[in-house]
């Protein structure tokens, strides 16, 4: 992770009425809410219902866990737990839990209050949820002050998984056992509490004063304001409607602030192991993409430089493999197998096969940046006539979810943020039984690797099989990875740790550490 100060391009909109916005008033008291922009909107409040990177933010913020992450830290510490250990084995997990918790609106938390949390996402199993995350566990037993956690297979990520927003304690009066909460407003344990929420639009944050965990400082209140597209965010931070641009600001304009000197900005970056996917639809025999040697030629036309250069302004760096390249068990399994965008080849496979060209395809993509790189795979993939692709544009992120859930597109890009450190989150909820792809994909190699990997305490043992498992993905072609991305963070000079809203691979958003000066 790494701190800069920096500007923003010269030719912006001069920051006056003649912008057409109303600016914030200046100087802004200490105790006033600090303002943030962003392109990830919630889908959900319930943490049942919400795997997504908008979601996760507000969940590490208003609900509390038995575990968290520290900033940089590979393995999470007690939060609403005051201790966890595993007990004979790694099948069962055992947490003792801290005294004294209740929610915001003063209902206790409890050892059963965990269970039900646990058990509802279990139940509901809904779609779009965490549920891949939790495929492993079997039961969960509660009595006055500690939670067992049984697993069916050993387990050393156990810890980890929890500790992600996924594991998110809930009150049972407000949630139900067997279905979503429609409401968007909750109460938690976290040390935020929502005062006000617009659907898609604001949601403002107060700090809780009946938190009780591993967070040592007060926050400040907050207001998020969620915009459509990356460009949206841009106009609001040049016309000083907010004071953080969080995943936001558009890929010239980062890269124009990565080449430039401005003290009237903190720009703050990391490589947050994000993952950036063409994901191929194989769930029937009637899919165009079903034949492996018609998804072999899809990944042998990607020309993954070119999106990097000419779509992203060398923002993102080319992936050749399911984990990212910084994350333990990385390899280039596309690069050493594909060729690079590679028009004969790829046609050598069609015709070999029998298929028929152009194969046509339906592309899903969003709108913002995401509309400018489906048209350069459009064209990437229409080369020689071998493809012909048409493109299905969704503005709306829950709308694109359930979409892709329908099987709706042969093809669709798929961004990826990490749920905690290393290979694993990239592995069960994107290529394992039951994962969140819903492209019809299962490998019971991939199931075994998974769980051999899963015993070892020491997690640099199953490097092995991580590497496994991203050697038959490549040959299999569930999906194709194009590239993988920093994260970055844009902020007022007066706006203190914003650098730790940089995402570090564990799914927390640290509100609290934002000050004004």
């Amino acid at each position: 992770m790494k701190f800069k100060r920096f500007g923003i391009a010269a030719g912006a909109c001069v920051l006056s009425a003649a912008c057409g916005y109303q600016l914030m008033p200046s100087p802004r008291s200490a105790e006033a809410p600090i303002i943030i922009g962003t392109a990830n909107r919630p889908v959900r409040i319930d943490p049942a219902g919400g795997y997504d990177a908008g979601s996760w933010a507000i969940y590490s913020n208003i609900y509390q866990g038995l575990l968290t992450f520290d900033p940089g830290a590979t393995a999470p510490r007690p939060d609403a737990a005051e201790s966890c250990a595993f007990t004979v084995s790694l099948t069962t997990y055992r947490c003792k839990m801290r005294e004294g918790l209740t929610f915001s609106n003063g209902r206790p938390l409890t050892a059963a209050t965990v269970k039900h949390s646990f058990e509802r996402i279990l139940h509901i199993r809904d779609p779009l949820g965490p549920v891949p995350l939790f495929a492993n566990l079997r039961s969960v037993e509660a009595d006055d002050s500690e939670v067992t956690f049984h697993l069916a297979t050993a387990d050393a990520t156990w810890p980890s998984k929890i500790a992600t927003p996924a594991g998110s304690i809930v009150d049972p009066a407000e949630f139900p056992h067997r279905k979503l909460r429609p409401q968007w407003t909750a109460s938690g344990s976290g040390p935020y509490t929502v005062s006000s929420y617009k659907e898609g639009v604001r949601i403002d944050l107060t700090p809780n004063p009946r938190y009780k965990g591993a967070i040592p400082r007060r926050g400040r209140p907050v207001e998020i304001h969620y915009y459509e597209t990356s460009q949206d965010v841009e106009r609001a931070w040049k016309a000083k409607r907010i004071e953080v641009a969080y995943s936001g600001l558009t890929a010239p304009t980062l890269a124009t602030i990565e080449n430039s000197k401005d003290p009237n900005l903190r720009l703050s970056s990391g490589e947050g192991g994000v993952g950036r996917y063409l994901v191929l639809n194989m769930r029937s025999p009637q899919h165009p993409l079903a034949d492996i040697e018609a998804r072999k030629a899809i990944a042998a036309l990607v020309d993954r430089g070119r999106l990097a250069a000419d779509v992203f302004e060398g923002t993102v760096s080319p992936l050749y493999s399911l984990v990212p390249r910084g994350v333990t068990a990385h390899s280039t399994d596309f690069y050493d197998l594909y060729p690079e965008s590679d028009p004969r080849w790829a046609a050598q496979r069609l015709r070999a096969a029998g298929i028929s060209t152009p194969v046509r395809i339906k592309l899903g993509h969003q709108v913002g940046s995401a509309a400018a790189e489906a048209r350069a795979l459009k064209a990437q993939l229409e080369r020689e006539g071998l493809f012909r692709v048409e493109l299905i544009e969704e503005s709306d992120w829950g709308r694109y979810q359930e979409r892709q859930k329908s099987g709706e597109f042969d093809a669709y890009i798929l961004q990826w943020t990490p749920d905690f450190p290393g290979p694993d989150t990239f592995v069960q909820p994107l290529v394992g039984s039951g994962n969140t792809l819903h492209n019809g994909y299962s490998s019971a190699e991939i199931d075994r690797l998974i769980e051999e990997a899963e015993k070892f305490a020491d997690r640099n043992r199953s490097i092995p099989q991580f590497q496994a498992i991203q050697r038959v993905v490549a040959k299999e072609v569930p999906l194709v990875p194009l590239w993988q991305k920093k994260s970055y963070v844009v902020a007022r000079p007066a706006i203190t740790g914003s650098h730790y809203l940089v995402a570090d691979h564990s799914g927390v958003w640290r509100l609290w550490e934002l000050k004004r000066e």
